[in-house]
Parts: structure tokens; C-alpha cells; sequence
């Protein structure tokens, strides 16, 4: 994903998990905690999730690269089958 000037309107939290997700490079994942880990917010991984879903612009900020630490996809604002599919085309799974 090139890196696009973007104008966000969001929480300064919300921010910083968004800018977070454009450095999961495509064919990765990582976890709600580990992205609440890398904005140095340990334990919020529930608040990282409301911030994925509060995502103005899928695949620019790519909230769908955040998974589960249980397994499987999760849910996602666009949909749980888009976001298998998404992540099955960038060969994450």
C-alpha cells in the first residue's frame, strides 16, 4: 500500500492503532493485543478492536490484517466473508 496522505477524524487512540494496522505488511496478521502492545497500550485489545471498527476507509487501513488470539478471522465492519476472502488473496492463511 503506497503511503497516502490521509486525513483522518478520529481519537488520538484510535490514531495511533490506525496507523499501527498500515504497518502490518500484506500476508501478515497480528492480534488485537499485539497491535494494543505496539501503541504501548498492553491490555487493550477491546479497545483496539472498537478502533478497527470504527475504520473510515477499508484496505487503506488494513483493520482486516487483525485477527483473533482465539483462531479463525473475527468479525469485521465489511463483513467476515470479505475479510477471509481479503486476507485468503494476500496469503495470509
Amino acid at each position: 500500500m503506497p503511503d497516502l496522505p490521509l486525513a483522518l477524524r478520529g481519537t488520538p487512540f484510535q490514531k495511533a492503532v490506525w496507523a499501527a494496522l498500515r504497518q502490518i505488511p500484506p500476508g501478515r496478521t497480528a492480534t488485537y493485543a499485539e497491535v494494543a502492545a505496539r501503541i504501548g497500550r498492553p491490555g487493550a485489545a477491546r479497545a483496539v478492536a472498537r478502533a478497527c471498527a470504527a475504520n473510515p476507509v477499508a484496505l487503506v487501513i488494513p483493520c482486516h490484517r487483525v485477527v483473533p488470539a482465539a483462531g479463525g478471522v473475527g468479525g469485521w465492519r465489511w463483513g467476515a466473508t470479505r475479510k477471509h476472502a481479503l486476507l485468503m488473496r494476500e496469503g495470509a492463511l
